[in-house]
């Protein structure tokens, strides 16, 4: 016989994220009205929309994250550096930074320690790391995820959602890697309110989606249905 799945409230663990390259004053600002009253931890915009959002969830509860080097993580080290310095100058205290593949890809580890770990000392603040999982063998996996954590980074963000989307898989093999010193963000294609709470059992500590309305009506109807 089946066993039911858990009912999970997974609005603790929501970046609330608006990564469209056409949002408009109106949109942010409906956005950061949503943030808080469903009680989101973070929103998650694009560097310049920071300091808008800072404005409108003043003395609100939500923390203002921004992404760094979206989606592909290609630009130069003192280029990442800036972007992350100014967004923090403008209100950001978490910055989702992605991580350069070509240095997983080639070995050069060093390189990569570098560079995230000159942007976690000089801003900081939260840094959650960006790789894009379905783009990486297992061993690349487990070898970048190591070397992330020892260059300071507070959470693994599992895709960006351009390649792939964050499984359930992948979420427990960083929670095995992790051994719970650092958070998991699962991210990309979050659509369901089952695939989300199937996330956070898996061992996600947040969830990076621009659904989070969709999902709480999702989630909200079902416990409905079971009274």
């Amino acid at each position: 016989m089946a066993v039911e799945q858990p009912e999970i409230d997974i609005a603790p663990f929501i970046d609330h994220s608006l990564l469209t390259i056409t949002a408009t004053p109106e949109e942010l600002s409906k956005f950061s009205t949503e943030a808080d009253k469903f009680r989101f931890p973070s929103v998650c915009v694009y560097p310049c929309y920071v300091k808008q959002v800072v404005d409108l969830l003043h003395s609100k509860n939500q923390t203002v994250c921004t992404v760094i080097n979206f989606p592909t993580g290609t630009t130069t080290s003192k280029t990442k550096l800036y972007e992350a310095l100014e967004a923090v100058d403008n209100g950001a205290s978490e910055l989702d930074v992605m991580v350069n593949l070509t240095h997983i890809k080639t070995g050069q580890t060093n390189q990569l320690h570098r560079e995230i770990a000159e942007i976690c000392e000089e801003t900081g603040k939260t840094v959650k790391a960006i790789l894009e999982m379905a783009l990486l063998t297992e061993e690349e996996k487990r070898l970048v995820t190591e070397v992330l954590m020892d260059a300071g980074v507070a959470f693994i963000v599992t895709n960006t959602g351009w390649y792939g989307g964050a499984t359930v898989a992948d979420v427990k093999l960083l929670k095995e890697i992790t051994k719970a010193n650092v958070g998991i963000k699962a991210a990309g294609g979050i659509k369901t309110y089952e695939q989300a709470a199937n996330l956070i059992l898996a061992g996600a500590t947040r969830l990076g989606t621009s659904r989070g309305i969709e999902l709480l009506k999702s989630q909200n109807s079902k416990a409905r249905s079971h009274n």
